[in-house]
């Protein structure tokens, strides 16, 4: 190799995060971990790293030592992350390509064979108190007999006042994240996250990142050095009147049907946290969820009310 320069090869069963995980997570919080049966390459260059891997995402099934990779859903990917500290304290710039293939994929439009492909780019930092992270994703491949042209535009951008009591830093996320605009025509054009973080918009998790425009205004104190508090407002709207809505793991939860309403619904959290030594830390949250006119005009339509405690271990 040369010199300052590190490779690692690593396969087997492995969790995968890149990123700000809206396309490959963990999945902590609302369900067991995500694992996927991985070959991976990584090379190591600063300022750049840079991973190769073909993947398939594991079931988790009922019973001890049981669990076995999807046949049907395979992924593979060359994602290059950089560090420039010249840019600000905390720089990051990545630059990826990732694979998909799901041989039994549902979108509102139906149910077809999809290979999707998907890149994008991701800039984040901080300096003098600011914090952004911006994102950009394009996509296509086909699906059934038609063609995929998909898109998402993600931010996360905040302020922290280091010098006021509890250093409370506001922030605001923003998405875009696009659908198909005609169900009866092949193209499709609903985004797919493909492995998305579980708590991608809060701790309720009813609504999955597809066919969605959302405003996500945050607050966070620092009560002490062990407590903090995060209360958040989530607005939600359909993207496109053609399709319809899905859940964290990319099930349709909501067809479009003949609703010409975009406004999906309006939710509230707060999440108390505790954190006491570095390898653990609690949270109680509560959320609600209060439906719009879309949810009242294709179905049920009652408020939703969530209250979750977890601990996380590290070692």
């Amino acid at each position: 190799m040369v010199s300052g320069t590190d490779l690692t090869l690593r396969g087997g069963r492995q969790l995968l995060s890149y990123g700000t995980e809206r396309l490959i997570s963990l999945r902590y919080g609302p369900n067991v971990p995500r694992s996927f049966d991985t070959t991976l390459a990584s090379i190591q260059s600063a300022p750049w790293r840079v991973d190769a891997l073909y993947a398939r995402p594991v079931r988790n099934l009922v019973g001890s030592f049981n669990d076995r990779f999807d046949p049907d859903r395979s992924l593979w990917s060359i994602y290059a992350t950089g560090q420039f500290s010249e840019i600000s304290s905390k720089p990051g710039f990545d630059v990826y390509y990732i694979g998909y293939q799901n041989a039994l994929a549902e979108f509102n439009q139906g149910r077809g064979e999809e290979l999707r492909h998907t890149i994008g780019s991701r800039f984040f930092g901080a300096s003098t108190g600011w914090d952004w992270n911006f994102e950009g994703m394009a996509q296509f491949g086909h699906f059934g007999r038609g063609d995929i042209r998909a898109w998402s535009i993600a931010s996360d951008t905040g302020y922290t006042f280091a010098g006021v009591t509890f250093s409370p830093r506001f922030g605001v996320r923003a998405n875009i994240i696009s659908g198909d605009r005609n169900p009866n025509d092949p193209v499709l054009e609903t985004f797919n996250p493909l492995f998305p973080k579980g708590k991608y918009f809060g701790e309720i998790g009813l609504i999955g990142p597809y066919n969605l425009i959302n405003a996500h205004p945050t607050l966070t104190l620092q009560l002490d050095t062990q407590w903090t508090l995060d209360l958040a407002a989530v607005f939600y709207w359909r993207e496109s009147l053609g399709d319809g809505i899905y859940g964290p793991g990319g099930d349709l939860l909501r067809r479009s049907d003949d609703s010409r309403s975009r406004y999906i619904g309006t939710q509230t959290d707060v999440i108390l946290g505790w954190q006491p030594v570095a390898w653990f830390s609690a949270a109680l949250s509560y959320s609600v969820f209060v439906p719009g006119q879309f949810i009242r005009d294709t179905g049920p339509s009652k408020t939703a009310h969530f209250v979750g405690v977890e601990a996380m271990l590290k070692f």
